[in-house]
């Protein structure tokens, strides 16, 4: 077995993983006295919150994305590894990765992410597949495009319906956001682009199992949310358990929907390396960590952003969003400075700013300490504030110029279908369909 190269006798620092919390830790520690390590999979960082937009052809996939060793390459200390891991040793403090090296480590900060869940019915990602990747986002965005393309030479009325029937499960931020902007989508970038059908009469349907939309904000910005997804065109539907997904249909609430596009936004599941730190989980596979994000018995081990279960703040848990992340990985470059220089470690305490979602064009909702709002207004902070988020001068360029032209034309300007497109398409389903209860 492959080993690393000789380490020198600065502290090492192992993050796995090169999203908010870990990037934020890697430039942390920049001016730190430590050696860092930041390794992913992946070779970008990537902005999930707008993986909807490349989903629904208004970004590119660039647009979102910047190339880690890029974001750190100013940072001496620095190294970026593309590797995948496959274990970590808390015992012998060391971290093993599939193609068979291995890595020591004094410090390791796990910021590995999340998937989507399906409860249970693993067998539904080919069918729905969720949004957490750059290859999710253009696999949507393809599903898209083709079902319009389809509909526009498919003769049968019935098989052409199920065609421009999109169903979105789960009534969260990401749902909400993506069920928007496939119905301004049909609306308006697709309205002229067809010659046989009218992409305006698609149907565009979200599902959620709750009583409610956006669980996590108060119940007047849930409702505005639904009645500005009306407004869109948006057939919104609570308390509509979806109970199967089969080629060419969805059953929720007693209901078969025939459909051939469905997305999945009803659910997280953390990385299953953390199952190898023996160490408590929750629920959905997160550490349940200590007050300065360390796992029990292991003050060198941080787990942090989605990864993490912080239940040490009024409120309940925090919630698996990129400001959390964020803070939770400059928190931890601060402790590990703060050990090496014998100082005694703070508690960890998340500074909540708030939370936006946005519905469409011009539509958003806001949660800003107490002030409960929606509208222009929020759509106008949510744009600003994410476009701060985004890494890189260059991407915050031409999201603005993206999103400005967008508004302006309520143009798509990234309506790619790469890749050959397959020819085969689902059968509709053999029992009564029909579309789903008002």
């Amino acid at each position: 077995m492959r080993s690393e190269r000789v380490q020198p006798d600065t502290p090492h620092v192992l993050i796995l993983g090169g999203g908010f919390a870990g990037l934020y830790a890697a430039r942390g520690l920049g001016n730190v006295p430590v050696r860092v390590t930041v390794v992913d999979r992946r070779n970008h960082h990537l902005f999930q919150p707008m993986l909807y937009q490349v989903a629904t052809a208004a970004l590119n996939p660039s647009d979102i994305a910047a190339p880690i060793r890029s974001v750190l390459r100013k940072q001496a200390n620095t190294e970026v590894l593309l590797a995948e891991v496959s274990s970590v040793d808390t015992t012998e403090r060391r971290v093993h990765f599939t193609d068979g090296w291995n890595s020591k480590y004094d410090y390791l900060i796990v910021a590995t992410g999340a998937r989507h869940s399906y409860f249970g019915h693993d067998d539904w990602e080919t069918l729905a597949p969720g949004l957490k990747s750059l290859e999710d986002a253009v696999e949507i965005r393809q599903r898209v495009l083709l079902a319009f393309e389809r509909a526009e030479r498919e003769p049968d009325p019935v098989r052409r319906h199920a065609y421009l029937t999109f169903v979105v499960v789960g009534g969260g931020p990401t749902g909400v956001e993506t069920a928007g902007a496939v119905a301004e989508l049909r609306r308006y970038a697709l309205r002229r682009d067809f010659r046989h059908i009218d992409p305006g009469e698609a149907t565009v349907l979200l599902l959620e199992g709750g009583p409610r939309l956006l669980t996590s904000y108060p119940q007047s910005l849930s409702d505005k949310a639904k009645k500005e997804l009306r407004r869109l065109g948006v057939e919104v539907r609570t308390e509509t358990m979806v109970t199967d997904i089969r080629p060419g249909s969805v059953a929720a609430a007693g209901w078969t929907i025939p459909t051939q596009t469905v997305i999945w936004a009803a659910g997280n599941v953390a990385s299953p390396i953390l199952k190898s730190l023996n160490t408590p989980l929750d629920q959905v596979g997160r550490a349940i960590v200590e007050r300065d994000c360390t796992i029990p018995g292991h003050p060198e081990v941080f787990v942090l952003g989605d990864a993490a279960l912080f239940t040490h703040q009024e409120g309940g848990p925090l919630p698996g969003i990129c400001p959390v992340a964020i803070q939770m990985g400059e928190y931890t470059a601060k402790t590990i400075a703060c050990d090496l220089a014998g100082e005694p470690r703070r508690a960890f305490r998340y500074w909540d700013k708030g939370q936006l979602a946005v519905i469409g064009r011009g539509r958003a909702v806001a949660d800003i300490w107490k002030l409960h709002f929606g509208g222009f207004l929020a759509w106008l902070i949510w744009t600003f504030v994410h476009i701060f988020f985004l890494i890189g001068f260059r991407n915050r360029v031409l999201v603005m110029i993206q999103w400005a032209w967008s508004y302006l034309t309520y143009g798509r300007g990234a309506r790619l279908i790469a890749g050959e497109t397959p020819c085969t398409v689902a059968p509709l389903p053999p029992a009564r369909v029909s579309a789903a209860p008002s």
